[in-house]
């Protein structure tokens, strides 16, 4: 993944603020949408574009495009700012890949001890029942 690549490849929109916000509102486009296409980004190799199709299947609409949206702030500038940052983590988020868990046995001693206190168990609740006629 080559951030800068990507980066320069995001298309902005200027578009208005949804909700109450009084005389200035109607002036000012402050909201920023961020587009991206997945499938034409030369930042990305195959197998990343790959599975970012595959886990944001449900945020991509029919020609493989992200669409985000920020309103956060009323700059649009601090808005762009925060929508690339938003952006940039979904990517790593999605692109990280976990480490394979290795097993692992328990040990002889671990073993030995919980044998021991299933038996104090089985015991204790041995001298509850009532005795035998």
């Amino acid at each position: 993944m080559n951030t800068s690549v990507i980066i320069n490849e995001l298309k902005f929109k200027a578009i208005r603020s949804s909700g109450s916000g009084g005389q200035h509102v109607n002036k000012v486009s402050s909201k920023v949408e961020l587009s991206f296409d997945i499938t034409s980004s030369k930042g990305l190799t195959e197998d990343e574009k790959a599975i970012l199709a595959r886990k944001l299947s449900s945020r991509l609409t029919k020609t493989g495009t992200l669409l985000l949206q920020c309103g956060d702030s009323r700059s649009q500038h601090k808005n762009k700012e925060l929508i690339i940052k938003r952006f940039l983590n979904i990517l790593k988020a999605n692109l990280h890949i976990p480490k394979k868990r290795k097993l692992t046995k328990p040990s002889k001693i671990a073993i030995k001890k919980r044998l021991e206190n299933k038996q104090k168990q089985s015991i204790k609740k041995a001298n509850r029942r009532k005795p035998p006629l």
